[in-house]
């Protein structure tokens, strides 16, 4: 289980990542749109993990819906910390 939640959680942080920073590039400096993929997957993550303590065991992909709930917190608490830092960077130029 632990290392299905690894898993996900690194496929999550590359793919929000990659969105993020296209949506960085190509949104205007003043927009926050870059920011809404992480937070989507931040509320995601947060009602698995509370489906996780109201259901019964629930597996997808090896990992429990808390597991996949704490994927995707990692995912996006590392994708919004990188948009942050591209997003202060492209300000400043």
């Amino acid at each position: 289980m632990i290392q299905a939640t690894l898993t996900i959680g690194a496929v999550l942080t590359v793919a929000l990542l990659i969105i993020s920073i296209i949506l960085v590039k190509v949104t205007p400096k003043q927009s926050y749109t870059a920011y809404f993929p992480g937070f989507i997957f931040f509320a995601a993550g947060l009602i698995l993990l509370l489906f996780a303590t109201i259901l019964d065991r629930i597996w997808i992909m090896g990992a429990g819906l808390g597991g996949i709930g704490i994927a995707c917190l990692f995912a996006a608490a590392v994708s919004l910390m990188v948009s942050a830092v591209f997003d202060t960077y492209r300000q400043t130029v």
